[in-house]
């Protein structure tokens, strides 16, 4: 199992917006240091608390300040750009990067975004579907371009003039383009089917109950089949809210059972949010549990993995058997209200737990054969 990183990101309202993207940066970069394999960004347009608009310009920023790990969109909202200016700037990234990119995309899920958008009232997700499939005919075609659609037409034939080099859209370094992930947090989600039915690889969501993530691979595997596709679980990306130190009072405390600390504030954040819309299904341990079950110290206790050393791979280690199995675990990024424990939990969640938990399936593996 490798050990990837994740953040929306989630800081408090009030704190300055220089010094939070310097932290998240410095997470980044800290997780490439310590051999972490990947790491992704989301983006809102208009959330003081997840306040990264634009991945791919944040990850852009890192370039030269990581060395060995692939970075990446989770996710680039396709709906809020031309398909032409996504297609361009993620080639372009992926050039940059060298073939270090991963291209996570999905149709914005803010409705506030939308609205400043001035498409709130559109099918976001027919948009979604019309720009990926735009942007991959991008990729694979060249000048003259005449791609029609309901939303964009993109064209150069008017304009096209090869000998000088007018017409043209930059091409991925990676070929036929960087692997493309989606994520999701439906249990039931539908969305899956179709990253499976392209070869696309899936991300679960941390907002989910371990419980229910096994749907997602049950889904990930039919669309695959129906797309003629092999179901590699080596391909599913699965992501978790994680807090490490060898202090149990400090990683229960800080780990989610102090209101001031970060996994609270985050889980709070994102429960509230879901609340508003009773949208408590990824939540629940069991499809047949009552909304009013769901509290917010049960989220807290549910979805939060948080402990020392051992407790913590004895948790994910009970995961791996949970679900069947998984190629990445995708470790989520906090706030670091206490820089210190924040840096410290990523140091023994890639010197200590993983380590122990490749050994244990390791060991596992080979009393099965």
């Amino acid at each position: 199992m490798k050990l990837g990183f994740f953040t929306m990101p989630v800081h408090p309202v009030g704190r300055n917006y220089a010094q939070t993207l310097k932290e998240d940066r410095e997470a980044f970069i800290l997780a490439d240091k310590l051999g972490f394999s990947e790491g992704y960004c989301g983006e809102h347009l208009t959330d003081e608390v997840e306040n990264i608009p634009n991945s791919l310009m944040f990850i852009a920023t890192l370039l030269d300040a990581t060395k060995q790990m692939k970075v990446g969109t989770a996710v680039h909202n396709l709906p809020h750009s031309h398909p032409a200016i996504v297609a361009s700037n993620a080639a372009m990234i992926d050039n940059l990067f060298e073939g270090r990119f991963i291209f996570g995309i999905g149709a914005g899920i803010l409705r506030s975004d939308a609205e400043a958008l001035g498409i709130l009232d559109h099918d976001r997700g027919a948009m979604f579907i019309e720009a990926i499939d735009q942007i991959l005919a991008i990729w694979a075609g060249k000048a003259p371009y005449d791609i029609k659609g309901k939303y964009w037409n993109i064209s150069t034939e008017k304009t096209l003039w090869p000998e000088v080099g007018i017409g043209n859209i930059v091409k991925p370094y990676q070929k036929p383009h960087p692997l493309i992930v989606g994520t999701a947090s439906d249990p039931e989600s539908k969305g899956v089917i179709a990253l499976g039915k392209r070869g696309w690889g899936p991300v679960s969501s941390n907002l989910m109950h371990q419980n229910t993530l096994g749907n997602h691979w049950i889904n990930y595997a039919k669309g695959a089949a129906e797309g003629g596709h092999k179901a590699d679980r080596a391909i599913w990306r699965v992501a978790r809210s994680i807090f490490v130190n060898e202090d149990d009072k400090v990683a229960r405390a800080y780990g989610g059972d102090d209101p001031n600390s970060p996994y609270h504030f985050y889980m709070r954040q994102l429960y509230s949010k879901l609340a508003r819309y009773k949208r408590f299904a990824a939540f629940k341990s069991d499809p047949g549990m009552a909304d009013e079950a769901v509290t917010l110290d049960y989220a807290i206790d549910n979805l939060i993995i948080r402990g020392p050393v051992n407790q913590v791979v004895d948790e994910i280690l009970r995961l791996h058997e949970t679900i069947g199995g998984f190629g990445t675990l995708l470790y989520c990024g906090k706030d670091w209200t206490d820089p210190a424990l924040g840096r410290k939990s990523m140091e023994l969640m890639a010197e200590k737990v993983m380590p122990a938990v490749n050994a244990a399936i390791g060991r596992k593996a080979v009393a099965a054969e």
